[in-house]
Order: structure tokens, then C-alpha cells, then sequence
């Protein structure tokens, strides 16, 4: 009887461990806070919020808090992102039981001294792609240039990209996928190392032809 018994409870645990976590799924503009349904995530994802502040020069421009499931992975990212006159500070964090609730995520510090990489900087909101002669002085832990595609598909369609300075936890993640009310989101980020100066337009044009196959 009690070997089992002692098979059960193995037999229980393993099935519980194969569950899916619940979480809730919400996103708030201005606040650090969120409430919304509850959702079954992947196998391999917790409970996840992620919170971005967005300032030019010395206002902010928008507070974005929002939780979702998220690959245990992603959890405690942090980095920036700066195009043009513009920075995004962004924060993660993580919990592993249903419907729990994050702790709230810790932001990179400000560092605005120049780190001697420049990059090129764009903004294209109808586009995968965009290119200008325009660049942007890194700062900080910037120390990569970045290439950021985003497809959003549903019942909103969209493409946009962006070209910039960024942390090296950014380039690290590769791509990001998730899905909202609907919409599936669909990031991929391109990464060019931190060489101090700007790069060549020989090496420019090589790197162009490889992103123009790759997307």
C-alpha cells in the first residue's frame, strides 16, 4: 500500500509540474499598477510585468506598466533604448504561482555620459525598415546599435522600426513574441557591436543587404 501511495504523490507532483501557470493580463498607461482576466500561459512561462518610462530630454513622456505571461528567461530584464532625442528606460520581473502579482520592476539608472559609440537613428511607423544618415551619440550602458522590427498582427495590422543605441540585454533577447486581446506581437532585435565611432559605409551596406534577407 504504501509503495503505492508513494507512486501516486511522484505521479501527482509530475503532474503538477507540467501545468500551466494562470496569469493575469492587463496594461496600464500612467500607472504602476494593473488589474484584467486571467489567462493560461506556455508551459515554459510565470507571471510577468514589464514597465517602461519614456522621457525627452528631462520630461516624460509616457509610463507604460503592463502584466503578461513571459518566458522564465525575460525575467529581471532590464536595458534602454535611445532614438534620436528620445530614451526608454524598461524594467521586468517575475512570479511562479497562479494569478500572482510581480514585484513592482526596477529601472536602469540614468547615465547620460557619452560612451563614444554612434549610431545611426530612425523611426519608421508604416515599415520593417528604415536607414538615414541621422545618428545618435550612445551614452551609458548603450553600447550596442540597434536594429528593432515589429510586426503587429489582428485585428490591427501594423509594421513599424526603429534604429538606435541600446543595452547589450536587449540584443540578447533576440526576438520577442506575445499576444494581447487579440493581437500577436512580433519584435525581432538586430544587433551591431559596440566599436567606438561610427561604422563604415562599406560595413553599413554589407549589413543592409544581410537584414534585407534575413526580414
Amino acid at each position: 500500500m504504501r509503495s503505492v501511495l508513494g507512486f501516486l504523490a511522484v505521479l501527482l507532483a509530475l503532474v503538477s509540474a507540467g501545468q500551466a501557470l494562470s496569469c493575469i493580463q492587463c496594461v496600464s498607461f500612467g500607472n504602476r499598477s494593473c488589474d484584467g482576466l486571467s489567462v493560461s500561459c506556455r508551459l515554459d512561462n510565470v507571471c510577468g510585468a514589464s514597465y517602461t518610462v519614456t522621457t525627452s530630454g528631462f520630461s516624460v513622456v509616457s509610463r507604460i506598466y503592463m502584466r503578461v505571461c513571459v518566458p522564465k528567461n525575460q525575467c529581471n530584464l532590464q536595458g534602454s533604448v535611445s532614438v534620436i532625442n528620445v530614451m526608454s528606460r524598461f524594467g521586468g520581473s517575475c512570479c511562479n504561482t497562479d494569478n500572482c502579482t510581480p514585484d513592482l520592476p526596477t529601472l536602469p539608472a540614468v547615465n547620460t555620459t557619452f560612451n563614444g559609440l554612434v549610431c545611426r537613428t530612425c523611426v519608421s511607423a508604416d515599415s520593417d525598415w528604415c536607414y538615414t544618415k541621422d545618428t545618435v551619440q550612445c551614452t551609458g550602458n548603450e553600447n550596442m546599435c540597434l536594429l528593432q522590427t515589429t510586426s503587429i498582427t489582428g485585428e490591427v495590422s501594423m509594421n513599424t522600426a526603429l534604429r538606435g543605441c541600446t543595452t547589450k540585454s536587449l540584443c540578447d533577447l533576440s526576438q520577442h513574441t506575445a499576444e494581447y486581446a487579440g493581437q500577436k506581437l512580433d519584435v525581432r532585435f538586430i544587433c551591431t557591436g559596440g566599436t567606438a565611432g561610427l561604422y563604415s559605409g562599406l560595413t553599413l551596406s554589407l549589413v543592409a543587404i544581410l537584414l534585407t534577407n534575413i526580414i
